[in-house]
């Protein structure tokens, strides 16, 4: 085992690193410049997957990984192996995500070297982070949230009196994201215990600090009021380890948020992939080398009167087991082929539906309330249930009163309203999950979940699966969705062909309060994400033919499992027989449709509502679609490569042999956008008009 000896404590009233923690520094800071030459000397091998190392930063890194604490979480990212190793990580296990092997860590070769993620209860934990640069800000940022809302709920955890930080390892071209300031907007907002360390090595990739940014990571942060930064030489050991005992110290006692801008020289190449001679010149190699803290911090040890023969050993020795290592991770095994398939999600424990859907002592209630309902009960039920998302507190309970009078029943701490910010609000939640938390957040609608895509894709869907497992999110993610009443371009869209398209997440779109209540309650109970769409023409059932939106409330234990389809109405049987029916599969708003269309086909329609689009009822469909051999697909958005036709794609590869005319598709018009004025809507979207129009055709074929 690569050594992690207990350390010498500093004593009270001093600081700075103690002997044995200079020791340990040297160990591991041999290591990680062992580990860079030797990936250098093997780069034919080492380059079959790109990585990048520390080599350069390894000082700042170090200062901070010695200091952190098993209750502590952290965000290293690609040229951080560095904190890895500090933290008790061994040089093998590196190795083993650096040629993607079967028993990596932190994914299982599935992804890149220094994109790590971890859950031991002897070290700090690491959710899952992307590759995307800078966006590991706002998971980050989120569990810092959720560490704060448990302090202000009661709820955290007991650790002796030190309370638990987070720190997120960004390099200085990253703060030019945009997610980024979502994230530094809401640590200085909430006062959140996080520690931003901002690795600055004045290059991008081959774009130089003058052509890329204005000012530096000490200048940016001065826009954010609250945010306090510290400057350090972060290729001084001793510097950086002194200037962090400071900020981790005031951090875990003060909970307020801090940046560390660290500067560092670059002494390696961006990856493995973009080698430094391609776009520095040797002038300004050279400039770099000059602050190598290798021979910074031997002199400084050697200054300590710690001697020259016992740290030369200490260094021979960490040479020889990095070469041991490496031969070791060589010869481990690769994944299988049926490796593939694992931690695309986790188990959820609903499976079958439970409790009373409609209760006989409850009077019918509108969709929109059965959704408030059902939260308002998880909350009673969960302290770790909150809400947030632009306008759902106190003031105004969300836009459409979809959140009204929960910040006042459980506290402006638990429901509450963020900045104009959907990244945040979609990204958070797995810094939130993380911290153990069930977070339901709310994009208020559909057009407004762009800005948050790049979350829910890299961040939100991909956890579970790049994590090996470790890290599923657990959360709901509630979208209002479709046109109603002249919402115009900004407040109609359709975007569940979008979302159907990010592997990871579940997505539930319900056509009744009763399904709202029962999906809503099971993904709160589901380890996974979940996407939530309700459509807002069916929240007041205000719509000519959308009465039946308006269900009796079920009970508070209903549950309704992902993947399990509603048969909202059979034809006749004897229909069915002589080939004289036809199937409609649907969701949403096309339900309705769909009933008041069937009204002129009697005993002839059969209508399937979807209720979840993942995972899908696939075989309610296919049977149905089997027995009537005529089907059609119906749906809101635009029919063009969208989700209906997708499925329909998929009903005429299946049931090929069993049908009897064409499966049908029918949709909105292929506009870029619903239009404001009414005319124009009902001109674009489908109605029961429209639909029996198809439906004819289809019986008729």
């Amino acid at each position: 085992m690569f050594t992690t000896k207990k350390l010498t404590p500093i004593a009270k009233g001093t600081s700075g690193p103690s002997q044995d923690i200079l020791l340990k520094a040297w160990e591991l800071m041999c290591t990680a410049k062992a580990m860079t030459e030797l990936y250098e000397e093997n780069a034919k091998f080492t380059a079959k997957y790109v990585h990048a190392t520390s080599r350069g930063h390894e000082a700042i890194q170090l200062a901070l990984g010695l200091q952190l604490k098993p209750q502590d979480f952290v965000a290293p990212y690609y040229r951080d192996d560095s904190i890895l190793l500090a933290i008790g990580m061994e040089p093998y296990e590196l190795m083993l995500q650096l040629m993607a092997k079967r028993d990596d860590p932190f994914s299982g070769g599935r992804t890149y070297y220094g994109h790590p993620s971890l859950r031991r209860d002897d070290m700090p934990k690491i959710p899952h982070q992307s590759s995307a640069t800078g966006m590991q800000a706002i998971p980050t940022t989120g569990v810092a949230l959720g560490l704060w809302y448990k302090e202000r709920a009661g709820i955290a955890e007991d650790h002796t009196g030190e309370l638990p930080v987070v720190v997120c390892s960004l390099g200085d071209a990253s703060i030019t994201e945009g997610e980024v300031a979502e994230a530094f907007q809401m640590a200085v907002l909430k006062k959140l215990p996080i520690i931003y360390l901002v690795q600055d090595n004045e290059w991008d990739i081959s774009a130089s600090a003058d052509e890329i940014r204005a000012g530096d990571a000490s200048d940016y942060a001065k826009g954010f009021k609250g945010l306090e930064v510290r400057q350090v030489d972060g290729s001084d050991f001793n510097a950086s380890y002194n200037t962090l005992e400071e900020v981790i110290a005031i951090v875990r006692k003060e909970r307020r948020p801090f940046l560390v801008h660290a500067k560092v020289p670059l002494l390696n190449h961006h990856t493995s992939g973009v080698r430094m001679e391609f776009y520095r010149t040797p002038e300004n190699m050279a400039e770099h080398q000059k602050r190598d803290p290798y021979p910074k911090f031997l002199q400084f040890c050697l200054d300590n009167r710690i001697q020259l023969d016992g740290l030369k050993q200490i260094e021979q020795r960490a040479i020889a087991r990095v070469k041991a290592d490496f031969e070791r991770a060589k010869a481990a095994e690769d994944p299988t082929a049926q490796d593939l398939h694992t931690h695309m999600f986790a188990p959820t424990p609903i499976t079958e539906e439970t409790g009373e859907r409609a209760p006989k002592d409850r009077e019918p209630t509108v969709m929109v309330d059965s959704a408030l309902f059902a939260i308002r009960e998880l909350m009673q039920e969960d302290p770790r249930c909150l809400l947030y998302g632009q306008d759902v507190g106190a003031r105004l309970g969300g836009v459409f009163r979809e959140a009204a009078t929960l910040a006042r029943d459980f506290g402006g701490h638990r429901v509450f309203n963020t900045p104009i910010q959907e990244a945040f609000i979609i990204g958070s939640t797995v810094g939130m999950s993380a911290a153990g938390l069930k977070p339901i957040v709310e994009v208020q609608f559909a057009d407004y979940i762009w800005p948050g895509l790049n979350q829910l894709f890299t961040e939100v869907a991909r956890s579970c699966y790049l994590s090996n497992g470790k890290w599923p999110v657990s959360c709901i993610l509630r979208v209002p969705i479709g046109a109603y009443g002249s919402g115009g371009p900004y407040h109609s869209s359709s975007v569940e062909s979008v979302l159907c398209n990010i592997k990871g997440i579940k997505i539930a779109y319900p056509s009744t309060g009763a399904d709202l209540k029962g999906l809503m309650k099971a993904a709160y109970h589901d380890p996974n994400p979940v996407v939530m769409l309700e459509h807002k023409g069916l929240y007041w059932s205000k719509i000519k033919g959308t009465e039946d939106a308006k269900t009796i409330e079920p009970s508070a234990d209903y549950m309704i499992p992902f993947g399990k389809a509603r048969i909202v109405q059979e034809a006749d049987p004897a229909r069915i027989d002589k080939g004289e029916a036809a199937v409609v599969v649907t969701y949403g708003m096309g339900v309705y449709w769909a009933k008041a269309a069937a009204k002129e086909f009697a005993g002839r329609i059969t209508i399937i509502d979807l209720r979840t689009l993942v995972p899908l009822d696939e075989e309610t469909v296919m049977n149905a679609v089997n027995k009537h051999g005529r089907c059609l697909v119906l749906t809101e958005e635009q029919l063009t490569n969208s989700f209906a036709q997708a499925l329909a794609g998929r009903i005429s590869d299946v049931c090929f042999k069993q049908l009897d005319a064409p499966v049908r598709t029918y949709g909105s018009v292929d506009m870029p956008a619903v239009p404001l004025n009414s005319t124009l809507e009902a001109a674009m979207i489908p109605n029961a008009e429209k639909v029996a129009t198809v439906l004819e055709e289809l019986l008729t074929f």
